[in-house]
């Protein structure tokens, strides 16, 4: 009946609307959380954590770096034959965006956008390839909940054996294709991972404090990674389906 859809509805809106009040006082709450976690995490490992967390982002970015400059690349090259500067140029707005958002959901119509117009592959190819590739190819979260989880054992003192290793790096594999396009969600799935080698929630949960609240340049700079690698799996892809007229741009931006 009519009014039993508009009871419906009006509950449903209600329900909403209490979800979205509770969600805008937890973001307005947050920078009082991480503050907290962080007043914390100084007081019981000392202001030697700055220097630890320094050097912990020195190390993502450093490994990011080869992977998004050497790796990467070099993948590309070995299997198209095709200069990888020419890549990069064609995706530099979609690189952009996804530095700028942190999300690869959000850069998705950018990068679907640059990979068509720019790289020359069909939508047929693109449109399947890259919104899978924004949900499961997360090279750059992988890589990061991997050195996240190795640093908060030596923050605790713990000495990490070879089988632990391996499971921190399959788990870690395995948790950033579940991990959501948004904004630091690798940093949330790496609870994850520390409970695959039985780490305390609440001792992680202090110094993920503290991580979070350099998470940010961390986080742009592995959405990048992440969205280059969806594009160059995407025109490694066409290739092997008989797409060859790639990267008609090279003339064009050459």
């Amino acid at each position: 009946k009519p009014e039993h859809k508009k009871t419906l509805r009006d509950v449903i809106g209600a329900f909403f609307a209490a979800i979205m009040k509770i969600t805008e006082l937890v973001i307005k709450l947050a920078p009082l959380g991480v503050l907290g976690l962080i007043t914390k995490a100084v007081a019981t490992s000392g202001f030697d954590l700055f220097a630890a967390v320094g050097i912990y982002m020195a190390t993502i970015a450093t490994g990011l770096s080869i992977h998004l400059l050497v790796v990467l690349p070099l993948i590309f090259f070995l299997v198209t034959r095709i200069n990888p500067v020419h890549h990069y140029r064609a995706m530099a707005s979609a690189m952009a965006t996804a530095f700028s958002t942190s999300s690869s959901n959000a850069t998705l119509p950018v990068t679907m956008r640059c990979v068509e117009e720019n790289v020359g592959v069909s939508n047929k190819v693109s449109s399947f390839v890259l919104p899978m590739g924004a949900t499961i190819n997360m090279d750059g979260t992988a890589l990061y909940e991997c050195a996240g989880v190795i640093f908060i054992s030596q923050v605790l003192g713990i000495d990490l054996t070879m089988s632990q290793q391996f499971i921190i790096v399959l788990t870690a594999l395995l948790a950033s294709i579940g991990a959501a396009g948004i904004p630091s969600a690798g940093l949330v799935m790496i609870f994850i991972v520390t409970q695959a080698v039985g780490f305390k929630d609440t001792d992680v949960a202090l110094i993920i404090g503290t991580m979070l609240a350099v998470d940010r340049p961390l986080d742009m700079f592995r959405t990048m990674t992440n969205i280059t690698s969806d594009s160059i799996g995407t025109a490694i892809i066409a290739k092997s389906e008989g797409e060859n007229n790639l990267y008609p741009m090279t003339r064009k931006i050459s």
